[in-house]
C-alpha cells in the first residue's frame, strides 16, 4: 500500500500541520530558528519515525509469537552534522515488560530489529528525491 504525507503551513508562519490521512501533528522550527516552537522538527520526526516503526512492530510481532507486551519503550539516539547537515549514526534502545521471558523477548527484539521498514530503509540507503515544485512569487512593490 503506498503512502503519502503531507505538510501545510499555517498561514503566514512557519509551523505546519503534517497529515498522514486522519492522523496529524506539528512540524516546527524551534523559536531560537526562525520557528514558532510549536513541534516536531525534521529531524525529531525521524528519529521518531525509527521509534514508531520499531514500536509497531514489536506490537505486531509479538502478538504473532503469542507473546503479550505491557509496555514498550524505544529511546532513539543521533546528531546532525556537516553542511548540509547530515544524521551522524542512529542508535535506538529498546524497553520491554511482556509476558515471556527475557530470552523470548530477545529473540523478539532482534527480529523486530532485521526486519522493522524504517531502520532498514535508512540502512540500505533509501534514494530521495524532489519529483516536483509548483512556485508562485509575488514581486515586491518597487
Amino acid at each position: 500500500m503506498p503512502f503519502e504525507v503531507r505538510t501545510r503551513s499555517l498561514p503566514d508562519r512557519p509551523a505546519a500541520i503534517g497529515s498522514a490521512g486522519p492522523f496529524t501533528l506539528v512540524v516546527d522550527r524551534p523559536a531560537d530558528g526562525g520557528g514558532d516552537g510549536l513541534g516536531f522538527n525534521g529531524g525529531q520526526l525521524l528519529y521518531l519515525a525509527v521509534a514508531g516503526c520499531v514500536s509497531n512492530d514489536l506490537f505486531r510481532e509479538a502478538r504473532a509469537l503469542g507473546i503479550t507486551l505491557h509496555r514498550v519503550e524505544i529511546s532513539v539516539h543521533g546528531d546532525f552534522t556537516g553542511d548540509p547537515a547530515v544524521s551522524t549514526e542512529i542508535g535506538y534502545d529498546v524497553r520491554l515488560v511482556g509476558d515471556a521471558d527475557a530470552a523470548r523477548l530477545r529473540e523478539l527484539v532482534d527480529r523486530v530489529d532485521a526486519i522493522a521498514e524504517i531502520p532498514n530503509s535508512l540502512r540500505r540507503g533509501t534514494p530521495v528525491r524532489l519529483r516536483h515544485a509548483e512556485l508562485t512569487g509575488h514581486p515586491h512593490p518597487g
